[in-house]
């Protein structure tokens, strides 16, 4: 099995990454596992059938073509396209929904997987504390407690003030040198990260869609319940 995942962003990226060969490893699936990270988020261009703009490098604006092209060259192959993006302060169902409908529209014939990270993926990061322990055992506990899990809050300054001792600096600084430290983040963390273990809702509901993949053939919108 082969396994492909697109995200916004290189934090994301390897954060994705090491969560869905766990997930695999956990179900008793062999696979291969690519990850393309892209420049941002983006949004899903007015006519999805027309070629991207030539210097297009965001995930949405890429989309429609990528789904395109990854349906001709592997439909009716053994292939999972996981889709993974931050819902910033927009409603995560809604852009779940939009992402499954462009999917099932443009690549009928792959199974996609999307998963939404309730605001930002440092929610993922933040489901999952013995791992932030781990990767950072002088962390503030503090301030995760005070931390409403998928909360739209902040939530890379949280994991910032949690770990970094100066943090408001940073904060301050903001995008896009923040981009580097997230990377940084994301990198030491994820090393420990535990599917089994994480409580963020937003992940376990990409989690189940992709054990729920792996299970079944079918593309999930040829599904009698979808």
């Amino acid at each position: 099995m082969l396994i492909e995942i697109l995200t916004e962003d290189k934090s994301g990226a390897v954060v994705v990454e090491r969560l869905a060969k766990r997930i695999t490893e956990n179900e008793g699936v062999d696979c291969e596992v690519n990850v393309h990270p892209h420049r941002g988020c983006g949004s899903l261009p007015k006519d999805m059938t027309a070629k991207p703009p030539k210097f297009a490098s965001s995930l949405l604006d890429l989309l429609p073509s990528e789904l395109r092209a990854y349906n001709k060259v592997y439909a009716g192959k053994d292939l999972i396209l996981i889709i993974v993006m931050d819902s910033d302060d927009n409603d995560p169902q809604a852009i779940r929904q939009e992402i499954y409908s462009c999917a099932s529209k443009f690549a009928p014939d792959i199974r996609s997987v999307v998963g939404i990270c309730t605001e930002e993926v440092e929610a993922w990061i933040l489901g999952d504390r013995s791992a932030i322990r781990d990767a950072y055992p002088d962390f503030k506990a503090d301030v995760i407690d005070s931390y409403e899990q998928d909360s739209v809050c902040g939530t890379w300054e949280v994991l910032c003030r949690a770990i970094s001792e100066n943090a408001e600096e940073l904060i301050d600084i903001g995008y896009p040198a923040i981009g580097h430290y997230k990377a940084l983040w994301a990198e030491s963390i994820s090393k420990y990260m535990v599917p089994q273990k994480n409580v963020s809702p937003s992940f376990n509901t990409f989690k189940m869609a992709l054990i729920t993949a792996l299970k079944n053939p079918v593309p999930i919108y040829r599904r009698r319940e979808f």
